[in-house]
């Protein structure tokens, strides 16, 4: 059944996405370093594309009233890319051509060679098939048009949108401001990775998680580090976070246990949203305010706080830096084996989806679904995703896959 005192995960998105604010700053910067930048108003082309009519293919551009079946042209030179043939064309003429060469004057098609038969030396050929009208001709403009928007607001370019404005001669870009986030962990059992382990240690694994997500997200990292349970200490570094960054992402330090300080400092120092998600795992999410800064605090468990960053955080943090809001890619799958599954939270369950030999999407668990088990995600691509009020599915049920996004990938 579900629990009133949980936030469903659709309801806690949508609130969280209507209540940031995104990044006004704005900034220029050069083609080379605009990759995974976001685009802070549209970008226009400046000329056409292709800029003249050129060849689509290699042939001989002709004219198509001369050009039937049958008919022999007079081959008067040469056409190729960066050399233009620019000369008169008599009657019945015609101009070897190579793919991107401008078209003659007076030529209106272009006959590709496979059909057309060369005499000896070259200098004539006959047309095997009839050639039509604009045939293998691309139009100035046909592409791209001068002036036409080709890059809307919110856009995350991509190396293909770089080559793109690479080629209408853009050679910097106006995006928004990379959104600054400090991290860090909270835990007296947390040790750095290289040192000795102590009996009831363990090492910080989400902090580097947390951080290598956020970097394949675009922005700026401030590591704060990891913070002991102290409620001065904590209180301190949320003070410090609110001076300059946008966003803080705790891990740890949020449910009900007596030394949860960071949910303690928080409600000091700011405004909470929500405390808990119907969602497993992540129940323990919280989201608010400190200041101008948003906060985002995740589980302490290293899976729960990976799936809560990657279905939560991330797209909020995204909304945040000014990109346009994509739902992510959903695919309906056959269950290939039976899963456990209680009512009343949404189950994020780590899969591996693949198609049978029948072209069907299958998708089977990928081990422990254990909110401790990091491993599991080695031996998965997306994950499984169960309603909130569904109850344990059967082998051949339609479920819902969510492949992974770039950020575990």
């Amino acid at each position: 059944m579900s629990n009133p005192s949980l936030m469903p995960v659709e309801q806690a998105l949508e609130n969280m996405l209507n209540t940031v604010s995104k990044i006004t700053d704005k900034e220029t910067v050069e083609l080379p370093q605009a990759l995974g930048r976001i685009v802070n108003r549209p970008v226009n082309s400046t000329l056409d594309v292709p800029g003249y009519d050129n060849s689509a293919m290699d042939g001989y551009a002709v004219r198509s009233s001369e050009a039937s079946k049958g008919a022999s042209l007079t081959v008067v030179g040469v056409a190729a890319a960066g050399h233009p043939f620019n000369d008169d064309i008599p009657e019945n003429g015609c101009v070897r051509i190579m793919t991107g060469a401008p078209i003659p004057n007076s030529m209106d098609a272009v006959v590709i060679q496979e059909n057309t038969e060369a005499n000896s030396d070259h200098s004539e050929i006959t047309v095997l098939q009839d050639v039509p009208e604009n045939d293998n001709i691309r139009r100035r403009g046909s592409d791209i048009a001068l002036g036409e928007e080709v890059i809307p607001t919110g856009t995350r370019l991509s190396a293909v949108d770089i080559g793109l404005l690479a080629s209408l001669g853009i050679a910097e870009v106006a995006v928004f401001r990379k959104p600054k986030v400090a991290v860090f962990s909270t835990g007296d059992e947390l040790v750095a990775p290289g040192d000795k382990l102590k009996s009831g240690q363990i090492y910080d694994s989400n902090r580097y998680l947390l951080i290598a997500m956020l970097e394949k997200l675009g922005v700026d990292v401030v590591n704060l580090g990891r913070l002991n349970d102290d409620l001065d200490a904590i209180s301190q570094a949320l003070e410090d976070a609110t001076q300059s960054c946008d966003a803080v992402i705790t891990s740890g330090g949020v449910s009900v246990g007596d030394a949860d300080f960071t949910k303690m400092a928080l409600e000091q120092l700011g405004s909470v949203s929500f405390w808990k998600v119907a969602m497993k795992p992540g129940k323990p999410f919280a989201f608010g305010k400190l200041k101008n800064t948003w906060f985002f605090g995740l589980p302490g468990n290293p899976v729960a706080a990976a799936v809560t960053m990657d279905q939560l955080a991330q797209p909020v943090l995204k909304h945040l830096a000014g990109e346009k809001h994509i739902s992510s890619d959903a695919y309906q799958a056959v269950a290939a084996e039976g899963l456990k599954k209680r009512p009343g939270r949404a189950d994020f369950q780590r899969g591996w989806l693949e198609q049978n030999k029948a072209g069907q999407l299958t998708v089977s668990s990928a081990g422990s679904q254990s909110s401790a088990v990091l491993s599991t995600f080695r031996r998965a691509n997306c994950f499984i995703r169960l309603e909130q009020e569904r109850d344990t599915v059967k082998a051949g049920e339609e479920v819902t896959v969510l492949p992974f996004s770039t950020l575990l990938r």
